[in-house]
């Protein structure tokens, strides 16, 4: 059998880091990877956006406050990656079926690796941003980035970061530069579970805020059964239980549902507050992932044939064809499938395992 191809990483002081996207998340990351020991560039969508940045050593539209690193350079995006030794693609979900299209178009070195940070699906089918990766550029040369990241937080007070990938190499240089910037980054070998645990997340989070009003206990019952249908989903995908309740997961949900600033849970309250999808971006200052993401996960999970009542009622309830009294309603009367109970033999090994555990405690 041939040897499988192997990426010439780069040694320490030479490595290159383009991040593709100048958002909050994009500049968070790029702020990180500097101080990580990364020559890192920033690119912005627009030249004027990028001479904005480069001049005010600060992005006050996304992440005000946040000073640039001084050795972090920013340029346009049309300035290509022909230098870079790893690609960071920091857009909006909506858009990288058209970046990932053109990243040959920019001049890309044929062994640079690329890593997404999105928290969403592509459309128009709803495909996971690193399976789209996988298919371009092969497992060698992919991997995502997930866990509870707020973009302030995360350059001010740390983060639980997840560098996913099926490439060992690769996950270690990655969470390595997140290290040494003072932000713990687990390794994951799973990037489709961690990337569908953030999608999840992203859904769950807006289900909670649309549901909130109406108590808590409907509040949790829909993040829960968001992150069960997504769970089916992702088990099909041969994704891994810990991805999901990991720092990729229920980590980032629970950083979600505390921020008061978080965009799809306050979505979500907007929405139950009858603003339509449309007008909420405006409202909110940015592009809220989870109003594209819910409506192409439902599209996903129907074409898997997963069983997802409450991501479908979810994706109603943004289109403005179900009420919110109604998506209430489904929230509380939905019952998840049975148990799948295992044999009487299984049984038995348990009770002798928790009779042999326990008699010690009980004779003293």
């Amino acid at each position: 059998m041939p040897a499988r191809p192997q990426i010439a990483l780069p040694t320490p002081g030479s490595r290159r880091a383009v991040v593709v996207g100048a958002g909050s998340f994009g500049t968070a990351v790029a702020v990180l990877l500097a101080r990580g020991g990364f020559r890192t560039t920033l690119q912005a969508r627009t030249a004027s956006q990028a001479a904005t940045l480069a001049d005010e050593r600060e992005n006050r539209a996304y992440l005000p406050g946040v000073e640039l690193p001084e050795g972090l350079r920013v340029e346009p995006a049309d300035a290509g990656l022909v230098r870079a030794d790893y690609v960071f693609l920091g857009v909006p979900s909506r858009e990288l079926g058209k970046v990932i299209h053109g990243l040959r178009g920019t001049g890309l070195p044929k062994r640079t690796p690329v890593i997404s940070l999105a928290k969403g699906l592509v459309p128009p089918y709803g495909i996971g941003p690193t399976v789209l990766l996988l298919s371009a550029f092969g497992p060698e040369r992919v991997a995502c980035i997930g866990g509870p990241a707020h973009a302030r937080e995360m350059v001010s007070d740390g983060a639980g970061l997840v560098a996913a990938s099926i490439d060992e190499r690769l996950a270690i240089t990655i969470s390595g530069v997140f290290t040494r910037a003072g932000v713990v980054c687990e390794r994951s070998n799973d990037p489709v579970g961690v990337e569908l645990a953030g999608v999840a997340k992203n859904a769950a989070a807006l289900a909670a805020g649309a549901t909130e009003a109406q108590g808590l206990n409907a509040a949790g019952a829909a993040a829960g059964h968001i992150f069960l249908e997504v769970w089916r989903y992702a088990e099909q995908q041969g994704a891994r239980p810990e991805s999901m309740i990991g720092l990729a997961g229920t980590g980032d949900l629970v950083a979600t549902a505390l921020a008061p600033q978080s965009r799809n849970h306050r979505a979500g309250e907007l929405l139950a507050q009858g603003v339509p999808a449309a007008e909420i971006p405006k409202r909110i200052g940015q592009a809220v992932e989870a109003l594209d993401l819910v409506p192409l996960l439902a599209g996903a999970l129907e074409r898997s044939n997963v069983d997802a009542p409450v991501t479908h009622a979810l994706a109603r309830l943004i289109s403005g064809e179900l009420p919110l009294e109604a998506w209430v309603a489904r929230v509380r009367a939905t019952a998840p499938p049975p148990a799948r109970f295992g044999s009487r033999n299984a049984l038995n090994r348990w009770l002798r395992r928790a009779r042999r555990d326990v008699s010690p405690t009980i004779s003293h």
